[in-house]
């Protein structure tokens, strides 16, 4: 069993740990963990050690029941209650005295490659070939469309927006076959209200699920402006939405929160937009864990597989990560955007 080490050697160390009582309250932690969580080292005294971990209960129970000393801690989400989880190796050590010593050693939340680094050049021109395909049909919808709306005047106000999504909607994929079909150099990202964003995404989805599917918003009022590609960041929103309404969601909620140090891929940025996509459907089959953001790889028999991959895309033309974190009745898909600090002279973050 460790020994108990001092509070001044603890705080001296470069690794991340916490320290706890017998009972199991959190009686310090050094400067390493405070600054890896972004959090105030006050925040946690007294704070139940096994409440750090967001997601499973492995340090309960090994604070209630385990017989070993030590408890190897495999990619364990840790932070506070309401805070982003930050992910770490790490071990949980009884110590002499009967309290806890727990060590982080963080890790990417995404350990895999970039699997779109192993997209093959004939899988690109199968997609170019579907996108042919596809030209002829959607012109069909556009003119449908056009011919609704103008039969929509009369129409109540509900029906007219619903047309004008479609026509909105008609457009927004004529757009994207086109890139399929003609790939452009990105243009420069304009400033966006990333709720008006998300407002749009959650129309969508109610006129796909109707009432089978409770969609939450937990949004952050104090995001300002960022720049980005509205049509394309609906697009990747309404990807991950519409696949937790098909692998059979009840609940789906969209979280947004600005992290500050957030590091992503090599570099670590001054501030970044963390967008969260939770859902409470079935989750990410196992044999699919590792090629999930590649073309063509869907855990439904009529699925195409492209969701994910266009999602993916679009992370990466903001420079940022798409990664997910998932077990049945709990998926969170996260899409992190690093942003510059824009001075927008007025309110942010509303609709």
């Amino acid at each position: 069993m460790p020994m108990t080490p001092s509070a001044p050697l603890l705080e001296s160390l470069a690794t991340p740990v916490a320290w706890a009582g017998p009972e199991g309250r959190v009686l310090g932690v050094n400067a390493a963990f405070a600054r890896w969580l972004g959090i105030s080292a006050r925040r946690f005294i007294d704070q139940p050690l096994a409440a750090l971990e967001i997601e499973g209960d492995a340090l309960a129970r090994f604070i209630d029941h385990g017989e070993p000393d030590m408890l190897r801690l495999h990619r364990v989400a840790i932070g506070l209650p309401g805070e982003a989880p930050h992910f770490a190796e790490g071990w949980l050590s009884r110590l002499d005295d009967g309290g806890w010593l727990l060590e982080a050693h963080p890790v990417d939340e995404f350990p895999s490659p970039d699997p779109t680094h192993a997209l093959p050049s004939a899988l690109s021109a199968a997609l170019k070939g579907l996108a042919h395909e596809l030209r002829n049909p959607l012109a069909g919808l556009k003119g449908a469309a056009q011919l609704l709306a103008r039969r929509a005047v009369n129409r109540d106000q509900d029906e007219r927006e619903l047309i004008e999504l479609i026509g909105a909607e008609i457009e927004r994929l004529n757009t994207l076959l086109e890139r399929l079909l003609s790939p452009a150099p990105a243009g420069p990202h304009d400033r966006l209200n990333i709720h008006a964003v998300l407002e749009r995404v959650l129309r969508l989805a109610e006129s796909e699920a109707g009432w089978s599917v409770r969609l939450q918003r937990d949004y952050d009022p104090s995001i300002p402006e960022i720049l980005g590609d509205a049509d394309r960041l609906t697009q990747a929103v309404w990807n991950l939405v519409r696949n937790a309404i098909q692998a059979g969601a009840s609940t789906v909620s969209l979280r947004t929160r600005v992290e500050h140090g957030q590091r992503i891929r090599d570099h670590v940025h001054a501030m970044a937009l963390r967008l969260e996509i939770v859902d409470d459907g079935s989750g990410v089959p196992e044999e699919l864990a590792e090629h999930l953001f590649l073309p063509l790889v869907s855990g439904r028999a009529d699925g195409s597989g492209l969701g994910l991959a266009l999602a993916q895309q679009v992370a990466r033309e903001h420079h940022g990560s798409l990664t997910y974190r998932s077990r049945p009745g709990h998926t969170v898909f996260t899409l992190l955007l690093p942003q510059p600090v824009l001075d927008t002279g007025k309110e942010p973050g509303h609709v």
